[in-house]
């Protein structure tokens, strides 16, 4: 597959692609399987429990999530810096490491799942740890590849051409791999844990992951529609300055019920109401180049080509996903006067359901389809009706969800929290309640409809090579 790849370093990702799109598969099968147990609660009881699917579920998505983000980083280097990756070899040696260390891992979760009530647990199963549970040992394993990925990326840039998308994710990546070093160590304080565990979750999925979307976009944008670098980089500037900026304070709103001071009431408000402005930055950006470019080639008299139609679809979901996900669902219930009865509801579920699949399964998405691009050696790779179901029932699929999700959130914010006052008569009040109940199913119903979509998905990415309607 791989043949038509300039640079090993390209191979290296397509490889990280592949585990990746595996890891998306597993993560939505568990999700199906966590969401049948919502509606039967008795299904693979003390087989495969609620806890478990849940667990292999979401840390699947983070796992997924990374792969997809290392292999884009080795894919686009070489073409950014004009070299092949320095220590590409090494490279590979730690992805066959870490990818034998989640294998491990995942096993461990299925088939063993739960561990004496000490220190052993820690190091060997589960840290217990929501969203980052691997055990200690695979903790340190994935530092030890990510320093690794690290002075790849450094020893690349140093040495060759450093443009402003490479010099923008030397921070970024830099940061992202700093802050899951917040939680490694471990406090018998609930309250000084969470503070902690928030700036790995916060911090990577607000901050750091948001400017690393930034840059696969400017690259996509320039490859695909060939927008111009100078104005893809202002925008990716001023698009890191305001995610900063209201990113990194914006953990304040993670920080309302756990024990810390009040004064992060007022700061978590403010700042997670201004997280919203640059994704409609991204948003502007990606149209605005969109449109210049259309015009430039109507002005021309002829037509606009775009070099890979899956890819580009993808990042205009991405942009609209992102700023509808992760904006106005994030925003929906981030004031502390709403938390206060949204908190522990379906509402968080509902928003983190359409941000990671607006803001990152999309952009990582199109950035497959730029892989298997370059791969089959295409030089114009068009739409098929693969890809169009793919994007289709993806998109409604999650949509879907998340209304249900947001239906049966809505239940539990009024009758739990505002008529029964959170107590845990009304908590089992609202989970008896019709609506929620027909929100859990049609959560499951569209579900089922992702899954459907992610199959054709596997079918386009693998045929891609042999279709005779791309150009080569």
């Amino acid at each position: 597959m791989a043949s038509n790849l300039k640079y090993e370093s390209q191979k290296l990702g397509t490889w990280y692609f592949t585990v990746a799109a595996i890891l998306f598969g597993a993560q939505l099968l568990f999700g199906l399987i966590a969401a049948t147990q919502f509606v039967v609660p008795g299904f693979l009881f003390e087989t495969l429990d609620f806890s478990i699917a849940r667990m292999v579920h979401i840390n699947a998505l983070v796992v997924w999530l990374l792969y997809a983000m290392i292999g884009s980083v080795y894919y686009i280097l070489p073409e950014e810096t004009g070299i092949e990756t320095v220590g590409v070899g090494i490279g590979k040696l730690l992805f066959a490491i870490l990818t034998l260390a989640v294998t491990v891992v995942v096993v461990v979760y299925i088939f063993i799942q739960v561990g004496p009530a000490d220190e052993s647990t820690i190091w060997l199963i589960t840290e217990g740890r929501e969203y980052i549970e691997a055990p200690r040992w695979a903790d340190i394993g994935i530092v030890v590849v990510v320093l690794g990925f690290l002075a790849n990326v450094y020893l690349t840039a140093i040495k060759g051409e450093r443009t402003g998308i490479v010099t923008v994710l030397m921070a970024d990546l830099l940061a992202l791999a700093g802050l899951y070093l917040a939680g490694m160590f471990f406090t018998d304080n609930i309250s000084m844990d969470q503070y902690w565990w928030w700036w790995v979750i916060h911090l990577w999925v607000e901050a750091t992951w948001e400017v690393f979307v930034a840059c696969l976009a400017g690259y996509g944008l320039i490859k695909t529609i060939g927008a111009d670098r100078q104005i893809v980089e202002m925008w990716l500037w001023i698009e890191v300055a305001m995610l900063f900026g209201s990113g990194i304070l914006g953990i304040g709103h993670h920080y309302f019920w756990i024990g810390t001071p009040e004064y992060w009431w007022e700061i978590g408000a403010l700042f997670s109401a201004l997280e919203p402005v640059p994704l409609i930055g991204m948003f502007v950006h990606v149209l605005y180049d969109w449109g210049k470019e259309t015009g430039h080639a109507a002005a021309k008299g002829t037509k606009h080509t775009i070099s890979n139609t899956p890819a580009f679809s993808w990042f205009v979901v991405n942009t609209f996903g992102n700023f509808i996900g992760a904006g106005i669902w994030g925003f929906m219930h981030t004031l502390p006067q709403i938390n206060l009865y949204t908190h522990g509801t379906q509402w968080p579920a509902a928003h983190g359901h359409l941000a990671f699949y607006g803001a990152y399964a999309t952009i990582l998405i199109g950035m497959f389809y730029m892989g298997v691009q370059g791969a089959n050696g295409i030089k114009e790779l068009r739409a098929t009706f693969a890809s169009k179901m793919a994007i289709s029932l993806i998109t409604m699929g999650v949509v879907g969800m998340t209304i249900a999700l947001t239906v049966s959130a809505y239940v539990q914010t009024m009758v739990e929290r505002a008529q029964w006052g959170a107590t845990w008569e009304g908590f089992f009040a609202a989970q008896e309640s019709v609506w929620f109940m027909q929100g859990m199913n049609w959560r499951l119903a569209m579900g089922v409809v992702t899954f459907v979509g992610f199959i054709y998905l596997v079918k386009d990415l693998l045929s891609t090579g042999k279709n005779p309607k791309h150009v080569k």
